[in-house]
């Protein structure tokens, strides 16, 4: 057969009249020859699946006994073994469906001709595209029997929002065919990860956070994790979240810049959907942090000329900075995902970050109960992180409850109208600042007075906040990838930034 006539084979039955008049249905897309020339052409040259212009699995193939004859040729593969019919033969020789096509011999006649290795990228997009057709059409088939359903418990959003999820999968190249993994597939994953943590220096198997004791003690922002980061007014949590995601898109763009595959960078493109701050606020932040600005200066335009050429030199630098912000108030957890969807969509991004939780609102079913509008949110974003496979940043407020404790550290049962924050969140941080406790209880100072007390008082006042200023506590109540425990950061409130501690002063500082 031709390589054309191989790409321009009928892909489905055509329409057709029946005697009564009615319309024959369509059989579902695929090229059954298409499929079988290109198992030719890889049994022949095994060199043919390191040039595919698409990822293809077995799932893509339509024929069943495709799918098993792609899937051991791939097992083998991995083994570094060569695969021809005869070292297929032994894995085949049961196989039922085989014997129906003429048995061991079918094996041997798929590299026959040979016709498949003249097109053999144009085959497997073919294939990859069929299957994509073919999912389309189990989405659309489940979706019109969705909307004809109009029983009293179904609930027209989630069907939209389904629907989106499902548009979102199929349009990531996801077959649903099957949407178990292989304990093979899975450790194939966890290898990958693993090797990623070696070559970043042993401590990275994720996103890197731009903090070395952070990722130290997390291994990062893993793919599908929800992440709290929680914190009393005034702790820096938003400034936590900001830093993160700008270290994250600068280690992208450097990367990128240096020529390294965006598979093997610890950075990512980021979406940061801020509830609470107007972008060019964040803009503004950002700005100042790198500048190294007061931001206060910066917003009072109370800036020399030198810090505005500072400013213009850090403008131009991040010009291209692979991180997204989404102001948009009052976002639905629906809305939020189908945003998140878009951006993964359009600019591959790999963090989303969320500030704050408690600004989200839920489907609306929830409204008379926080707690449960709360715990559908939890729950959403976490599904969120699963569903495009990325970390998922989430800041959440705490209760009162802190204020009222002699030591104001932050605990799991402080986090506000909680539900299943907890349980959903795979990791949960507290931002901790004695700093922030000690200057509200500054004593009277001594101006005009001569009271020993009042000196001594100040004194030691000044002493203790000498002690603990700039520094701050990241306290890594749950992870379930790892220990759980502190990390030591320094705090720079002039221009909002944390950074790591320096080697001297991770022994200082405060208990």
């Amino acid at each position: 057969m031709a390589e054309q006539d191989l790409l321009t084979r009928p892909v489905g039955n055509a329409l057709a009249t029946t005697e009564n008049g009615g319309v024959q249905p369509r059989a579902l897309p695929a090229n059954i020859d298409a499929e079988a020339a290109f198992l030719g052409a890889v049994l022949i040259d095994n060199r043919v699946t390191e040039e595919l212009p698409v990822e293809l699995r077995p799932a893509h193939f339509f024929d069943p006994l495709h799918q098993r004859i792609y899937e051991r040729i791939q097992t083998l593969l991995e083994r570094g073994a060569v695969v021809t019919p005869v070292t297929l033969k032994p894995y085949f020789e049961a196989d039922e469906a085989l014997k129906d096509v003429g048995g061991i011999t079918y094996l041997a006649q798929l590299t026959a001709d040979g016709q498949g290795l003249l097109a053999s990228r144009e085959l497997a997009q073919q294939i990859y595209d069929l299957a994509l057709l073919r999912e389309l059409v189990s989405v659309g088939r489940t979706l019109v029997e969705g909307a004809l359903d109009t029983s009293e418990d179904v609930a027209p959003l989630d069907r939209v929002a389904q629907a989106e999820a499902d548009l979102f999968r199929v349009a990531e190249g996801a077959t649903g065919g099957d949407d178990t993994a292989s304990f093979a597939s899975a450790t194939h994953k966890a290898l990958g990860l693993i090797e990623l943590a070696i070559n970043s220096g042993g401590h990275i198997s994720g996103k890197t956070t731009g903090f070395n004791s952070i990722n130290d003690k997390c291994g990062g922002l893993h793919n599908s994790d929800l992440i709290i980061v929680a914190g009393r007014p005034g702790m820096g949590k938003s400034s936590l979240a900001t830093n993160i995601a700008f270290n994250c898109a600068d280690r992208l763009l450097r990367d990128r810049r240096d020529g390294i595959e965006e598979e093997k960078s610890a950075g990512a493109g980021v979406a940061l959907f801020s509830l609470e701050m107007s972008s060019d606020q964040l803009a503004t932040r950002i700005l100042a942090e790198q500048a190294e600005i007061s931001s206060e200066a910066l917003r009072m335009g109370k800036i020399s000329r030198d810090d505005f050429q500072k400013l213009s030199f850090a403008s131009q630098r991040l010009a291209e900075l692979p991180l997204f912000i989404d102001d948009t108030p009052a976002l639905t957890i629906a809305a939020l995902r189908t945003r998140a969807r878009r951006l993964k969509r359009k600019h591959d991004i790999g963090l989303i970050v969320i500030d704050y939780l408690q600004l989200l609102q839920g489907s609306g079913r929830a409204t008379d109960n926080r707690v449960n509008e709360i715990s559908e949110i939890s729950r959403g974003l976490k599904t969120l992180a699963k569903e495009l496979q990325v970390p998922v940043i989430a800041l959440s407020q705490l209760s009162r409850a802190v204020e009222q404790r002699e030591d104001k550290r932050p605990m799991l049962s402080d986090l506000r109208e909680s539900g299943s924050i907890e349980q959903d969140a795979d990791m949960v941080w507290f931002i901790y600042r004695e700093d922030y406790y000690v200057a509200a209880r500054e004593p009277k100072r001594p101006v005009e007075t001569d009271d020993a007390k009042t000196h001594e008082a100040h004194a030691a006042w000044m002493a203790e906040m000498e002690r603990v200023f700039g520094l701050a506590e990241l306290i890594v109540a749950k992870q379930r990838h790892g220990a759980t425990g502190k990390v030591r950061l320094r705090f720079e409130p002039r221009i909002t930034r944390f950074s790591d501690l320096a080697e001297g002063e991770m022994d200082g500082g405060y208990d």
